[in-house]
């Protein structure tokens, strides 16, 4: 089986799971299940509903963390399907993709791990990235929201890493981008302070200029842009070393329409954002 047809695979299999926000133990079992195929492959849940997963490196590169959310915004009320369509034709995917799309690719990039000469890689799996439910209905959400907040997944991923002293070279985001509207393309954000208002330091411009440098070398279409989602949490944790900064940057597909039901990832942007990754991993392990 293909790189992309596993990938379109694992993508469609986590869109049809009803992981809303509050609710991303869900998906917790598909994870699982796909992590205890690969050995040494290890799965940590961090509380509430993260997910912490290991993947054993075949280099000796510094580790690289990925991350993804696992919950959707729940637009079918109480009464939701079981099962959640999805489907592909005419070269997209449809149904609720956000975020099942970065969720599928890291799980593919799992697989590859044991062929590839990858680095140590820690796949970082949020809650509660999206702030719709919260802000649109919190009925729909566990306790009616009571003490939820938005991103508050990445941040406790992100005290446990620190608690650890697990301190990887970079961290990105794959997530899925609105910016395009309609058209395809995959953006590449890289500029969390922007958004988090706080002064980079020169060790941290240098540090994400030189990510930034070695992704657009490898796809030089990618969108230079910016917007809100986990990683500017994971840059506010871990761009603060004035010595030492972990750069924290963001690489997403394109989709449409955003946060409704029938949103539409292309597969060639899917293909796209793949290559990307699994070439910058396999750089980066030398």
């Amino acid at each position: 089986m293909s790189i992309q047809t596993r990938t379109i695979e694992h993508i469609i299999n986590c869109a049809g799971i009803p992981s809303f926000s509050s609710f991303e133990e869900r998906i917790h079992p598909y994870i699982f299940g796909q992590a205890d195929k690969i050995e040494g492959v290890t799965v940590k849940t961090i509380p509430e509903n993260n997910l912490l997963v290991k993947i054993p490196g075949r280099s000796k590169g510094a580790p690289v963390a990925l991350t993804a959310h696992l919950d959707k915004i729940n637009h079918y009320g109480e009464n939701h399907p079981e099962k959640l369509p999805v489907e592909e034709n005419d070269g997209y995917l449809e149904g609720l993709l956000d975020d099942s799309t970065g969720l599928g690719i890291l799980l593919s990039i799992m697989e590859k791990s044991e062929e590839n000469n990858f680095p140590t890689i820690y796949l970082l799996l949020s809650e509660m990235e999206e702030s719709y439910g919260l802000r649109k209905h919190p009925e729909l959400l566990r306790n009616n929201g009571k003490n939820l907040f938005h991103s508050m997944g990445a941040e406790n991923l992100s005290r446990y890493l620190i608690e650890q002293k697990i301190k990887p070279a970079v961290i990105i985001t794959v997530d899925t981008t609105p910016l395009f509207k309609g058209q395809n393309g995959v953006a590449l954000y890289s500029r969390p302070w922007e958004m988090n208002e706080e002064e980079p330091s020169l060790a941290l411009e240098q540090a994400t200029n030189d990510i930034v440098k070695q992704l657009t070398s490898i796809e030089p279409e990618l969108r230079l842009s910016n917007n809100t989602n986990d990683y500017l949490s994971y840059g506010r944790f871990f761009n603060n070393d004035p010595y030492d900064p972990v750069p924290s940057v963001a690489i997403e597909p394109a989709i449409y329409p955003y946060h409704q039901k029938n949103e539409k990832v292309a597969l060639q942007d899917i293909q796209t954002t793949e290559r990307i990754l699994v070439t910058f991993l396999e750089k980066y392990g030398n």
